[in-house]
């Protein structure tokens, strides 16, 4: 069986994290795409974020985590592509909801306001959570504009 494969992306500020996680997806088994950025240099994240979402639109990828200080602007950048349903989260439990309720394909991570351990925590739980369907997916057909 062929592994999982995760894309992932950063900017400066959510370097640290994306390479601790990483290195944790890699460890546990999961293929890993890494589009950058590759240092804390300052740079542009709409340059790394949306490779990781063309990833996941070509089937390159099943899921993506991205990270920058905030979330917001990965989180953005990310739901500009049709086939994205990017989330922001900073605890477990909405990552968790993001999975169930909404089938978000990349989880977004404000590596300014939480802790790597925090952050694998809610990566965890995002990877092992399923769409619930049923009454969302409804919804969830809804948020795709084109």
């Amino acid at each position: 069986m062929m592994p999982v494969k995760i894309v992932l992306g950063a900017d400066h500020a959510g370097f640290e994290w994306k390479e601790s996680i990483k290195h944790w997806l890699v460890d546990q088994g999961y293929a890993v795409l890494d589009k950058g950025a590759f240092s804390t240099e300052s740079v542009d994240y709409p340059d790394y974020i949306h490779p990781v979402a063309k990833a996941i639109e070509t089937g390159d990828a099943k899921l993506g985590i991205v990270f920058c200080g905030s979330g917001n602007g990965v989180a953005m950048t990310a739901n500009k592509h049709a086939h994205i349903r990017a989330a922001i989260a900073w605890k477990p439990d909405l990552a968790a909801l993001a999975r169930q309720h909404n089938d978000a394909n990349v989880l977004a991570i404000p590596a300014r306001f939480v802790t790597v351990e925090m952050a694998l925590e809610m990566v965890k739980t995002f990877l092992n959570t399923e769409f619930e369907g049923g009454r969302h997916q409804n919804r969830v057909n809804k948020i795709r504009c084109s």
